[in-house]
């Protein structure tokens, strides 16, 4: 029997993730507390501490787009003129 995954909501994550960083408690207290793997906690204390900085960027996006995201469309107009180069080369 397949076990079900537990899906925690962001606030959630936070909370836990911020009491982690308090240090009140350890690891392992609070995965019991919670019944939650440390190793989870832990994950989510490091993803807090990574992006808060993003927290308090003044009128920027709080998601940087991907290389991929910046580059796709680019290459799309790449390939129309690339298109429309061969229908005039040929219509001369």
């Amino acid at each position: 029997m397949k076990r079900k995954r537990r899906i925690f909501s962001d606030k959630f994550k936070a909370k836990i993730a911020i009491e982690a960083i308090k240090g009140i408690k350890t690891l392992s207290e609070l995965a019991t507390e919670y019944k939650i793997h440390p190793n989870q906690i832990s994950t989510w204390k490091k993803q807090l501490q990574m992006n808060a900085e993003e927290l308090f960027s003044r009128g920027k996006k709080s998601r940087a787009k991907t290389e991929e995201e910046l580059t796709a469309p680019l290459y799309e107009e790449i390939g129309r003129l690339k298109m429309d180069i061969k229908w005039l080369e040929k219509k001369l």
